[in-house]
């Protein structure tokens, strides 16, 4: 009986370290500062996107004689509008290209240099409300009609990436093209490129 009784203590107490062990594998969350860099895929993050951004927007007024500034000089001083068009994902990966765009644009909009207007979709959901104003808001407080803010130039580009493999070991390069155009003459004003490269080494399985 003693002994059964023992066996019966030594089963409990292995039991209960199961249900220890187990509820000490559970979800853990903690926050994070959003600028804080983290990378633990390789793959393309928000570091990316917002460093990428911020480079290339400060490549495109890095001449002494900027399209920006000779557009103002142009213009009495007044600052051209530029529209952040597409950006085309031809990489081998699910890129986030709207949170890449809007880094773009916040990128522009902290400059000073630029204005910058909404884009084609938001346009269409502006323009709904502007017209449903002039059927039912009061007439001292409705967005007036015709008196949109045309574009001067438009940033477009490509996101492509090469990726070389051995066993654990990888490097992945990410190179981002951008164009910015004139939209009256079609010319190109600038061209600029922004590449990212990693290393990546996965760790070695333990059985």
């Amino acid at each position: 009986m003693k002994t059964q009784a023992r066996a019966l203590r030594r089963a409990a107490l292995a039991l209960a370290g199961i249900v220890l062990v187990s509820g000490g594998c559970g979800k853990q969350v903690t926050r994070l500062n959003p600028d804080q860099q983290i990378d633990l895929s390789g793959r393309w993050n928000d570091v990316d996107s917002r460093q990428a951004a911020d480079a290339i927007i400060r490549e495109t007024f890095a001449d002494r004689e900027s399209w920006a500034l000779e557009y103002a000089r142009a213009h009495g001083g007044r600052r051209p509008t530029v529209i952040v068009g597409s950006v085309r994902n031809r990489s081998m990966e699910h890129i986030p290209i709207n949170a890449f765009v809007r880094d773009l644009e916040r990128a522009y909009l902290g400059s000073g240099q630029v204005q910058v207007v909404a884009s084609a979709d938001e346009r269409g959901e502006v323009r709904a409300e502007r017209e449903d104003q002039q059927q039912n808001a009061a007439a001292d407080t409705r967005a007036r009609m015709g008196i949109e803010r045309g574009a001067n130039y438009m940033l477009q580009g490509d996101i492509e990436s090469v990726e070389d493999r051995e066993g654990r070991r990888r490097v992945v390069l990410y190179q981002i093209d951008m164009t910015l155009v004139n939209l009256e003459t079609n010319a190109k004003e600038w061209t600029g490129q922004h590449k990212i490269k990693k290393y990546v080494e996965r760790p070695r399985l333990r059985l």
